[in-house]
């Protein structure tokens, strides 16, 4: 299968640690690079996980809180330096188009790369990016502030040809992209061999979503159907219920319910807040509800 990973650079919450960095991820898909939150920091934790930074394509801005957002226009600023060509696109609500331009005019006004501004919408569900192999959607999430999850959802790949078997029907290669597409072939002499016997099925859909920040929402369910892997928020345990719900965060209990709820596979947890020393509490109170729960840690990756 192709490479569907997350690379986790920072997952604590607003005030940073000395154990955890302000939110942001790197989600590489078929070797293209895709950010998710950008806070302070971000690109100094970009270098120590030996990405390449050329191969980043867009970042996406789930919220304007700082510690979602405070490291982009730093790491605008040092791709030009690093003589950057090719365009950078950055999805972001649309409250902060008339700020961004002016943080562009005021810190990068001599790029040699061009910054392209998408506006979201932060309460649709729509697509907000595709290509030949995968889409972006966006998940209107509950926050003091406009705020959207999103969603990289794999496209229905081809069926994987049998090479024995295309050696044993003398099949030309020139078929092999109709064998992929699920047709039948035809000898010579009118023998119709079915697909089935010359391919295998294809690999199934992946599908990752990011969830921060967001009071826990019953009806993210419907959003979050076919979700393999879940990042979900988990600032605070039941402990702190009370916080969670003054401060609209969700806690490690509600972060499974949710993985429970809509039939994901895997669950990470993150966006912790700085009053917990060791999250293990959290990942326990987690686990009790939703068993493959696994905790985010800067500079670990994970499969989707």
């Amino acid at each position: 299968m192709q490479p569907f990973k997350v690379h986790i650079l920072g997952c604590g919450s607003a005030l940073p640690t000395r154990h955890h960095h302000p939110s942001s991820q790197i989600i590489d898909i078929r070797g293209k690079l895709f950010m998710v939150d950008c806070g302070e920091g971000t690109q100094s934790q970009i270098r120590r996980s030996r990405l390449n930074f050329s191969k980043l394509y867009a970042v996406f801005i789930s919220h304007l809180h700082g510690d979602h957002v405070l490291g982009l226009i730093g790491m605008i600023s040092t791709f030009g330096l690093q003589g950057r060509t090719s365009p950078l696109h950055i999805y972001a609500p649309k409250e902060y188009d008339t700020l961004f331009k002016l943080e562009l005019q005021t810190f990068c006004s001599t790029l040699d790369y061009d910054v392209i501004f998408h506006p979201i919408d932060t309460s649709k569900h729509e697509i907000i990016y595709e290509d030949r192999s995968m889409t972006v959607e966006t998940i209107p999430l509950h926050h003091r502030m406009p705020c959207s999850g999103f969603i990289f959802r794999e496209k229905q790949g081809q069926r994987h040809i049998k090479p024995d078997m295309l050696k044993f029907y003398d099949i030309p290669l020139s078929q092999i992209n109709n064998l992929r597409a699920g047709l039948d072939w035809t000898s010579p002499e009118g023998e119709v061999i079915p697909n089935e016997r010359l391919t295998t099925q294809a690999d199934p859909i992946r599908a990752y979503a990011y969830c921060s920040d967001t009071r826990y929402m019953p009806q993210l369910k419907k959003y979050l159907h076919g979700v393999t892997t879940l990042y979900h928020e988990a600032t605070y345990g039941e402990d702190m219920k009370d916080k969670a719900i003054k401060y609209l965060h969700s806690t490690a209990h509600e972060a499974a319910l949710t993985a429970y709820e809509s039939g994901v596979q895997k669950l990470i947890i993150g966006h912790f807040s700085q009053r917990y020393t060791d999250e293990t509490p959290l990942l326990n109170e987690a686990k009790a509800v939703f068993e493959n729960t696994v905790l985010a840690n800067e500079g670990k990756e994970y499969n989707v």
